[in-house]
């Protein structure tokens, strides 16, 4: 038996507890930390400018540092769901991580809200994740077709061989190329 199972059991009970817990899945060392630190710092101003309780509900946000590092995002995104029982995952500071916990999230039927990865794919390996960032494909669209319109006629791309360079890299090139470039 999976031991991700019983979130589904008590995700009806949620509904009846006094309190709201909130997994907050961020990379608060290594070398994204900044990005983990600014995610958790807007977390924290949202909860002290409007309160750290909606429809009578206490929210608690229980904040993980996966490092930056695939591996522990999922053992730590486990955890929060079967050990701490938290309603939703919150962060995801990178798309390997996102893409690495989604599995989870649909096993377990624990939403999933993205706030900082934005490679295009990420929504479409749950139905339970939902995004609240923009997406590289709407920065890309913007770059290419300025480019080409300011003069840019030729260019060559060198991405990062991964979710979010792949991405970048498409996109750019498909409106720099609409807009004239080569």
């Amino acid at each position: 038996m999976s031991l991700l199972v019983a979130p589904a059991a008590w995700a009806q009970d949620s509904l009846k507890q006094d309190t709201f817990k909130i997994g907050l899945l961020l990379p608060m060392t290594g070398p994204f930390q900044s990005t983990g630190w600014q995610a958790n710092a807007a977390v924290q101003l949202f909860l002290k400018q409007r309160g750290n309780a909606v429809a009578g509900k206490k929210i608690e946000v229980v904040l993980k540092d996966d490092g930056g590092v695939t591996d522990a995002a999922k053992r730590i995104a486990q955890e929060l769901i079967v050990l701490d029982k938290v309603d939703i995952l919150l962060g995801f500071g990178l798309t390997p991580i996102a893409l690495a916990v989604a599995p989870l999230a649909t096993e377990a039927k624990v939403p999933m809200i993205v706030t900082v990865a934005s490679t295009s794919v990420v929504v479409d390996r749950s139905p339970y994740i939902v995004r609240t960032i923009q997406t590289i494909p709407q920065i890309a669209n913007v770059i290419g077709g300025w480019a080409a319109k300011n003069g840019i006629r030729n260019a060559v791309s060198i991405v990062s061989d991964y979710a979010p360079g792949i991405d970048a890299e498409k996109w750019i090139g498909q409106s720099f190329e609409q807009a004239g470039g080569k």
